[in-house]
């Protein structure tokens, strides 16, 4: 885990020791166990490397080899080593000694601009091949790490931030008003269709699963690997596919337990942490680790105002998870104090950017922090196990079925899905009729009956997003253009699958915990977004995901033993994050809502937002909202928007 950062003059003029230094002083406020650089004529490369695994500590970066002409700078943690040092045919005494970098210059002298297809992990790293006259960088398939840059033709420039590039010499900071209008049109979480982009004009980023060229006075963008379904695993029973489920994601933890510091995982109620958590203890156990579990709990006087299925506070959930493993420690977090408006402007310092996720930031600031704090170096989490090891939409799957009339099936399972949540099968047939056969939906009576989906007001300003032809740009990235911008799918299946062909989904949370572990020294991992586990889920069959009545039936079942019954039979409640964070908010509204009205007026807000939507929502909430308004599309705009506000006077 390290920050990285080079140049190379591509007209063959030294680099300066003052462009050098210049850039590396941009990395400083983050701290490092060691500073490495390296000079070869116009060539400049960078390190500032945090010690995580055991073999971090004995890597030299950036590192050259004269005789094979290579040089290289990286930030990477690779989990496939095992199969990388087989591949290379290394000696088993001598693995131990050899570094992530040393990986990545075999897998590139072996299979050269493929090679990052061959690497699982989370890395980003530059290549200086002085034979072929190039630079050869890449970004893991999620962009769990940043790799930035400025080219102006002549000098290629790179960084794990922004910052330092924008303290070159002829660098201008300017606004990149194609990356706004994008941030603004998504009413979702995502930043921007063009992962490419970033919010400053002449800085660019290698977008996640994609190489980079410069060469010939060209750069070039290759995505070298999409995720998508391919040849079916057919195996014998339901034991076959659990058991080896278990095998994988097992692996998969396991791969990520050699941190030379302690180990911690962030632990909700849900099936994805407390899955991970639960293997990771396992793990740990056998050579009589611990466990550190950092969870986030509402603050002591928050009632609860969500509804029957929702639940504010998991706390019951996690106990019962920790309950199974003696070597599990628990740490239950509320924050009191904090609250989104106390940590945007560390956010905006940290991000070097505007964000959306402000209902989860202060907590997620929090967890960091605490871990950082207890010395932990490697932190578990469950992000992606929605799509992965999670994943099984019953009712999706059962308006698939009975597309196909596959009648004496859909009728069983009607019967238990019914039977496990609780609802009447006339309610449950509606629903599922109406996704099935949505042509026939205009004659359903409930369906008549039904709110239409609550959408998020227009946010961008129609005559910029005119201007820039923001609707049509992520549209042309399989984006709705109105109401709540995702990804266009006709049900979950497709959604799925569109997911993992989208590279921008996870650049924002990419970006986060990238800057999160240079802040406090912790990396942040996710097994179920392991490149082996993704493909392994991506090739079962569909009836493994829903069975019985159960939707993420696979996980459920594959570990029975494993995790709390509580936690993993659970079907009819859903843990929601951050329902408190308007109750943290409350006693300083009048303050937020005055600078929300100096937001109304600004000349540039006025020129990028749809300030009209912001009146009408400030008009709503002016006063002090109620408790239950947290997830309202309105005062969600408001804060949003104020998050952008604050970036554009701090920085134009």
């Amino acid at each position: 885990m390290s920050a990285i950062a080079g140049i190379h003059n591509f007209t063959g003029e030294p680099v300066s020791p003052e462009a050098g230094s210049g850039l590396m002083d941009g990395l400083s406020h983050y701290k490092a166990d060691r500073t490495g650089t390296w000079t070869g004529g116009s060539t400049f490369f960078g390190c500032r490397i945090q010690w995580v695994t055991p073999e971090s500590e004995r890597e030299e970066l950036p590192r050259a080899s004269v005789s094979r002409g290579l040089a290289i700078t990286a930030d990477a943690i690779l989990d496939n080593r095992d199969e990388l040092l087989e591949q290379f045919a290394i000696e088993p005494a001598k693995r131990a000694s050899v570094p992530d970098s040393e990986l990545i210059l075999l897998a590139y002298e072996k299979w050269g601009d493929d090679s990052p297809a061959w690497l699982a992990g989370d890395f980003a790293y530059m290549i200086w091949d002085a034979q072929r006259q190039r630079l050869f960088g890449a970004r893991d398939h999620s962009g769990k790490r940043t790799l930035y840059y400025h080219w102006n033709g002549e000098q290629f420039a790179f960084s794990t931030l922004i910052r330092p590039l924008l303290a070159l010499p002829g660098v201008e900071k300017r606004l990149n008003e194609e990356w706004l209008a994008e941030y603004l049109a998504i009413t979702g979480m995502i930043d921007t269709a063009d992962s490419s982009l970033t919010v400053y004009r002449g800085i660019g980023q290698i977008p996640p699963a994609h190489a980079l060229v410069c060469a010939g006075g060209r750069i070039t963008l290759t995505e070298y690997v999409r995720l998508e379904a391919g040849e079916a695993l057919k195996l014998g029973s339901d034991a076959e596919y659990e058991e080896a489920f278990r095998e994988m994601v097992g692996a998969a933890v396991r791969s990520r337990l050699r941190s030379r510091r302690l180990v911690g995982a962030q632990l909700s109620g849900g099936l994805d942490s407390g899955t991970v958590a639960s293997f990771a203890a396992l793990g740990l156990r056998e050579d009589g680790r611990t466990l550190e579990t950092f969870s986030f709990v509402p603050v002591e006087d928050f009632a609860d105002w969500t509804p029957r299925h929702l639940m504010a506070n998991e706390k019951a959930f996690m106990q019962a998870t920790a309950s199974l493993y003696p070597n599990m420690q628990t740490h239950f977090l509320d924050f009191a104090g904090s609250n989104p408006l106390t940590v945007i402007d560390f956010w905006l310092e940290l991000m070097e950017m505007p964000y959306k996720f402000f209902e989860n930031s202060y907590w997620m600031k929090g967890l960091f922090e605490e871990a950082g704090n207890r010395e932990i170096g490697v932190l578990y989490n469950g992000a992606r196990g929605n799509y992965t090891i999670s994943w099984g939409p019953a009712l999706d799957y059962y308006s698939l079925i009975l597309r196909r009339l596959q009648l004496i099936r859909f009728i069983r399972e009607l019967g238990a899905y019914s039977r496990n949540m609780g609802v009447s099968r006339s309610r449950v047939l509606s629903v599922v009729g109406a996704r099935a056969f949505p042509a026939l939906q205009s004659l359903s009576r409930s369906a008549a009956a039904a709110k239409p989906a609550v959408e998020f007001p227009l946010w961008i300003h129609p005559e910029f997003a005119a201007r820039t032809g923001a609707f049509e740009r992520i549209a042309a990235h399989g984006f709705a253009a109105t109401g709540n911008s995702t990804l266009a799918a006709a049900d979950a299946i497709e959604a799925r699958a569109k997911h993992f062909a989208c590279n921008s989904l996870w650049n924002s949370s990419g970006t986060s915990f990238t800057k999160l572990s240079l802040r406090y020294g912790v990396h942040s991992c996710d097994p179920t977004n392991d490149l082996r586990v993704i493909r392994f889920c991506l090739s079962l069959p569909l009836d493994q995901f829903v069975r019985d009545g159960a939707g993420r039936s696979l996980v459920r079942r594959s570990t029975r033993g494993i995790l709390a019954d509580e936690v993993r039979l659970n079907q009819r409640t859903r843990g929601i994050q951050a329902a408190d964070w308007l109750h943290r908010t409350l006693p300083v509204w009048r303050e937020c809502a005055a600078e929300m009205e100096a937001m109304c007026a600004s000349p540039i807000m006025r020129e990028y937002v749809n300030t009209d939507a912001l009146r009408r929502g400030l008009e709503r909430f002016r006063e002090a909202p109620e408790e239950k308004d947290a997830f309202d599309p309105e005062l969600r705009l408001l804060m949003r928007s104020l998050i952008v506000y604050r970036f554009l006077q701090k920085n134009f």
